[in-house]
């Protein structure tokens, strides 16, 4: 019999996936987070799928009648990986809510340490934990730490690993967005809005593994990171006229 813990009364923690063609991947998303949820966690899980033109709606329906804990949010078509996540937000029930990647290059498991740090912090409600990646090749780090000194000197807060994952906070951090990015700059956006907003960073080391099944949306070559680097300097000219104190 397969692990199951749910409560409708109370939900701790909403996980957002978001998933745009990851049919393989996804029954290893669920099996893995089945496996590392604990008995006093009632925790959620919100598969996004955004736009696939895969077999993921028929994968993700008959898992649905299998796991309670999980839930899904169709997108007829993909405009946006931040998009994805939003919508995801939008529907979760959990007290603290929590996002990360559909490719298993971060563990499952990372969601639930998350959690565990920021209910154990001083203040969970002015808490955001966020992933801290090892593991990665060398080129990936310093593309990283390039990112990482040009948003920090432009914006005025030290944003380091940006797109690392998972990403956690209290319900309550949703009150203060507005406006948020439809592409990959959510992350970046969410990020900045909780060091402008006087939240407590806390960062952990996660381990950053390879993809087994499919490949990146976005980090498939160099014209990429290009066009990349450029819609991120873009928008962080707006993001640093939109949120202020």
């Amino acid at each position: 019999m397969e692990k199951v813990f749910y409560n409708m009364k109370r939900i701790d923690l909403s996980v957002i996936v978001p998933c745009y063609n990851e049919e393989k991947n996804i029954p290893l998303i669920v099996k893995r987070f089945n496996k590392v949820i604990k008995k006093n966690i009632n925790a959620e899980l919100i598969l996004v799928n955004n736009g696939s033109n895969d077999e993921s709606s028929e994968v993700i329906k008959k898992l649905s009648n299998k796991y309670i804990f999980l839930r899904s949010i169709k997108i007829k078509k993909n405009i946006g990986y931040g998009n994805g996540i939003f919508q995801g937000l939008k529907q979760a029930k959990g007290e603290f809510i929590c996002w990360t990647h559909a490719d298993m290059q971060t563990d499952l498991a990372d969601t639930i340490k998350a959690l565990e740090i920021i209910t154990k912090s001083n203040n969970p409600k002015k808490t955001y934990v966020k992933g801290k990646r090892y593991g990665r090749p060398i080129t990936d780090s310093f593309f990283t730490f390039g990112m990482s000194t040009i948003e920090t000197v432009y914006l005025g807060k030290f944003l380091y690993d940006i797109n690392a994952q998972p990403n956690l906070f209290h319900n309550s951090l949703l009150e203060l967005m507005k406006n948020p990015p439809k592409d990959f700059s959510f992350d970046l956006y969410m990020y900045y809005l909780a060091k402008k907003k006087n939240y407590k960073i806390i960062k952990f080391p996660v381990l950053f593994g390879k993809r087994i099944y499919g490949k990146s949306a976005w980090n498939d070559g160099i014209r990429a990171r290009i066009k990349f680097i450029k819609r991120t300097i873009l928008f962080s000219i707006k993001l640093k006229k939109t949120i202020t104190k």
